[in-house]
């Protein structure tokens, strides 16, 4: 069953609804997004991407920089409104509108879209993203504390959830205290402490060093293993989706080339880009 489910989503930044549909036509007429970018001056992120992404599964999005990757994963949470197309999410309670099975999240008004991204999905950056002057408790528990959670509550399912991630004794620490493998464990139990069953993770590892980025991905599939999360995973790196993903998208200049597991793009590529990056990892 599908989880998250994008329907000819597009995405032209800073243009109004005339000017998007002109870039758009120009796409659909076979024209690249760099060369509707040279004559219009509009930037196509995404264009007329269908994609299902099934309960449970960790699924990777992948493609070079520029590709729209980072763009498609932040239309899933609405921090980024598509020009056209719909986004369905699976409701894990019957919060919106009725019995319905799914909500194109959309339609969510300004409250009701707050309450989606507190219930249903979290989300893990690059950068880590954390408070400096919290320490990490404080910072691991901060959903929960947005929740109105009692503050003893919170900070045991946040102790719980730095132990899960190897991180026990840091409790008291504040982020600049630790390296930035330890910062990106804090992210990630932050990301888990608040239960939501989609886990959005955006070049999440992208920035550490191959070591401790190994033993993270090693982490992640450990928990994944256990929690049976839906993750959205961006990553630049063939090596990385093909350890992680169950399924792997595959961007390039914001149109979607291939969906399909690390053995269907190794074995039967869509076209020449998706060969290369595969050669590349078997090399």
């Amino acid at each position: 069953m599908s989880h998250i489910r994008l329907q000819n989503v597009s995405k032209v930044f800073d243009a109004t609804p005339e000017q998007a549909q002109t870039a758009l036509s120009m796409m659909a007429d076979g024209m690249s997004s760099r060369d509707v970018r040279e004559q219009t001056g509009f930037s196509v992120g995404l264009y007329d991407i269908n994609l299902a992404i099934e309960k449970g599964e960790l699924h990777c999005i992948m493609g070079l920089s520029g590709s729209g990757k980072s763009t498609l994963v932040r239309h899933i949470n609405r921090l980024i409104d598509p020009s056209t197309g719909k986004i369905w999410v699976d409701r894990v309670e019957d919060d919106f509108h009725g019995h319905e099975s799914a909500i194109n999240v959309l339609e969510l008004g300004d409250a009701e879209l707050q309450t989606f991204r507190q219930n249903n999905v979290s989300m893990v950056f690059q950068h880590f993203g954390l408070v400096p002057h919290m320490t990490i408790v404080q910072n691991v528990a901060y959903g929960l504390r947005v929740r109105k959670m009692p503050k003893a509550k919170r900070h045991e399912i946040a102790r719980h959830w730095l132990n899960e991630v190897g991180l026990h004794g840091v409790e008291t620490s504040y982020p600049d205290e630790l390296s930035s493998g330890m910062q990106q464990r804090v992210g990630l139990a932050r990301a888990l402490a608040v239960d939501t069953p989609i886990i959005l993770m955006d070049e999440a590892f992208s920035a550490l060093d191959p070591l401790i980025r190994s033993e993270l991905q090693d982490q992640l599939l450990n928990l994944q293993a256990k929690l049976n999360k839906t993750i959205v995973f961006i990553t630049h790196d063939i090596d990385e989706a093909v350890k992680l993903g169950s399924h792997i998208t595959i961007l390039n200049g914001g149109r979607l080339v291939q969906t399909g597991t690390p053995q269907d793009l190794q074995n039967n590529p869509a076209d020449d880009y998706v060969a290369r990056f595969m050669v590349a990892n078997s090399a």
